[in-house]
């Protein structure tokens, strides 16, 4: 330990902490209470400079501010308890510090010069007079902004009210630690995004006032096409003062930012595009394994008993070390306490960034928790009763696998969701199989899986239910974040072109000032344009791995040929129904703490019906599908609704699309789904899907 401390300065703050730790640590017991942590933040320099750097804290115990930032750290490593551990510290601080920087560091000093009389806290006019006089402070808390007077600059003083907002939570002073904590967040997000935004910002803003009007936004958005593409992707609204749908999109989008006031400023801006996800996914920088470190706990884990189980996750390229240095917990009531300090020093010396367990070791994974020897992310297979007893702990990514005809600990799919509820919402998610409906007596379509979890070594499933527990949004956003990574590349290449939002594809619509409002509401598509190749893509396309239901051998599929493509252009559903319906859809992602994501909360499916049918949906000028009067005709093995596939092939194969037209042709609907968080289907569903978190349920199933 000594010598890890004795690193060079320059080093990661991350490979120190358990250095510090030891210091803190004067008993070597693995464990601190907050009266020891204190003390030794107060006595001991080289814990100070770690836990709160740019602080004199030899006057902890005098200064308020202080001991208030000393006890919040305390608080928040150890998630209410009374004691911390080695883990829960480096895992503290690996994720607090992890990404500081040179100019994160520079925050505390440029509070210095901010906090002149060295009390320990500022206000918002301590803070203004330092940017008045200081040059640097100016350029730090207003990088490339116009030097003159805040005072006589209402654009200025604006931004500077805005971030002292923000990093005072409406207190009238804030700290160094709020300081600190702020431009490390706001560094940590100047992201390609973030700049584009001022950038277009500014494009907009031409002369500098710091606030647009309405009108000064649709001149921008007629006559500079950057600006156009970035609010509105894919349409045109050069000619927006003769083009209703283009003024009644822009007053829209304006309204949105400005809130009901006359002007918007650019934290207005930044604020609503921060939340608004651009109209196309984005490109995320792929999960690197190889940086993962997982302990998996041996005992139940099925080494030799499971072993395509244990050779899937090590080569899926994570960093595996096997914890087998413990008994097998077979008895019930199993002691695990004298066991633990094995556990924690494998930790110790392996420091994970997840602890997987399955089985019988999920007895060990309950006794970390509530001891507090682990409380970093966790992937549990088969949900122990113990820890159904126990609950999870708060602010822990977990995953918990189970399947519905699990024979060891047979377990009904409300208690597993109901031991979910126990831990942080978007925090923990229920990796569940289950049964579908009987197509017949005895007859399923799909089988939950069993105690050894078969569906687990399938679509590399346990490897991306690890990855998921390093995922910021949370392990059940990344799960369905990465289905599209099932398909094939041509597929979402011609769905990106196509688009994920309402507003992208109607670019493509041909009925007069794309209203879809006459008569008619199908446009046939050439076949030598683009769009139809795009949709043909989409068609034909074959997942990477073989589908569940594979009703179509490959080579017959290959002979089937797309023939003719008609766009539906309903205006009044559109308009009533569809925009409606994705904006309350955006509203309740956004109040659930997650943010709106085409191509995540929307995806492309087909769906086969007869000719009546089709005509209906395509027609009806309120609502085309009615998922509640659905789902009656045929069994609902999955609940009542309307269904979709994800593949053409299943809809053909199925004969949902009735019988063939007499030249011989069927067919179908491709459809644009705002499906929204989904979550697994049920024979019972009827009517409305269960909640998410409360007063939010389910999108789809």
């Amino acid at each position: 330990r000594a010598r890890d401390f004795d690193a060079p300065e320059d080093c990661p703050d991350t490979h120190r902490a358990a250095a510090v730790f030891a210091l803190i640590d004067a008993h070597r017991v693995g464990q601190v209470s907050k009266l020891e942590f204190i003390t030794a933040v107060q006595r001991q320099t080289a814990v100070s400079d770690f836990v709160l750097p740019g602080v004199d804290s030899s006057s902890l115990m005098r200064d308020s501010d202080a001991f208030d930032a000393v006890d919040g750290i305390f608080e928040a490593i150890g998630d209410g308890r009374q004691r911390i551990t080695g883990a829960d510290f480096a895992a503290y601080f690996r994720k607090a510090l992890g990404e500081k920087t040179p100019k994160t560091r520079n925050a505390s000093r440029i509070y210095d010069i901010i906090d002149r009389d060295g009390n320990g806290s500022v206000s918002k006019l301590d803070l203004i007079n330092a940017m008045q006089a200081n040059s640097a402070v100016h350029e730090f808390v207003l990088p490339g902004a116009r030097g003159s007077g805040i005072l006589d600059d209402p654009a200025s003083f604006e931004k500077v009210d805005f971030l002292f907002a923000e990093m005072s939570g409406g207190k009238s002073r804030i700290t160094c630690t709020d300081f600190e904590r702020h431009f490390r967040a706001a560094l940590a997000e100047r992201t390609p995004k973030r700049r584009r935004i001022r950038e277009v910002f500014d494009l907009i803003d031409r002369e500098g006032a710091g606030a647009v009007s309405k009108l000064q936004f649709l001149a921008a958005m007629q006559q500079c096409p950057e600006v156009d593409e970035f609010i509105l992707p894919g349409a045109n609204s050069s000619e927006v003062m003769s083009n209703e749908w283009s003024f009644s999109a822009i007053d829209a989008v304006f309204e949105a930012i400005a809130e009901g006031r006359k002007r918007f400023s650019y934290p207005d801006f930044e604020r609503y595009f921060r939340k608004t996800t651009v109209v196309q996914p984005q490109p995320r920088r792929g999960v690197d394994r190889t940086q993962t470190r997982v302990l998996v706990i041996g005992p139940g884990f099925g080494r030799e008993i499971n072993p395509r189980q244990c050779q899937m996750l090590e080569q899926a390229g994570f960093q595996v070390h096997w914890c087998c240095n413990i008994p097998n917990p077979e008895q019930p009531n199993f002691p695990v306490a004298p066991y633990l300090g094995n556990i924690m020093a494998e930790i110790e010396w392996f420091r994970p960034d997840v602890v997987a367990c399955a089985s019988k070791g999920g007895v060990y994974a309950a006794g970390m928790w509530q001891t507090g020897c682990w409380r970093g992310p966790t992937l549990l297979l088969n949900a122990h009763p113990c820890c159904q007893a126990t609950g999870l702990p708060k602010g822990v990514p977990i995953v918990v696998a189970h399947g519905a005809n699990d024979e060891v600990y047979p377990t009904g799919r409300q208690d597993l969701e109901a031991l979910i509820r126990t831990g942080t919402p978007n925090l923990c998610f229920l990796y569940y199989t289950a049964n579908s409906g009987m197509l017949s007596p005895g007859m399923f379509t799909r089988e939950g899986d069993r105690h050894n979890m078969e569906s687990l070594l399938l679509r590399d499933c346990l490897p991306r239910l690890l990855d998921s527990l390093a995922c910021p949004e949370g392990p059940e956003v990344h799960m369905v974040r990465t289905w599209q990574q099932r398909l094939g590349d041509v597929r979402v290449a011609a769905e990106s072109w196509l688009g994920y939002t309402p507003e992208r594809l109607r670019r493509l619509w041909a009925s007069p000032r794309h209203l879809g409002r006459g008569e008619r509401q199908l446009f046939t598509v050439s076949p030598e344009s683009e769009e139809f190749a795009r949709v043909a893509a989409c068609f034909k396309a074959v997942p990477k791995e073989t589908p569940a239901y594979l009703l179509y051998p490959p080579a017959e599929w290959e002979r089937v040929q797309v023939v003719r493509v008609e766009r539906i252009e309903n205006g009044a559903q559109e308009e009533g129904c569809t925009r409606p319906y994705c904006q309350a859809l955006r509203r309740s992602l956004e109040d659930q703490g997650l943010d709106f994501e085409p191509g995540v909360h929307t995806c492309w499916g087909f769906h086969g019906a007869d000719a009546e049918a089709v005509e209906s949906i395509i027609t009806n000028p309120v609502n085309g599908f009615q998922p509640l009067a659905a789902g009656s005709r045929n069994s609902a093995l999955w609940g009542s609704g309307t269904y979709f596939a994800r593949d053409a092939q299943y809809v053909a194969g199925s004969h949902f699309c009735g019988p063939p037209a007499g030249d011989g042709t069927r067919q179908m609907l491709m459809c644009l789904l705002l499906s929204g968080m989904p979550c697994l289907g049920d024979p019972e569903h009827r009517g409305v899907l269960p909640f998410r978190r409360k007063p939010h349920r389910y999108n789809s199933s």
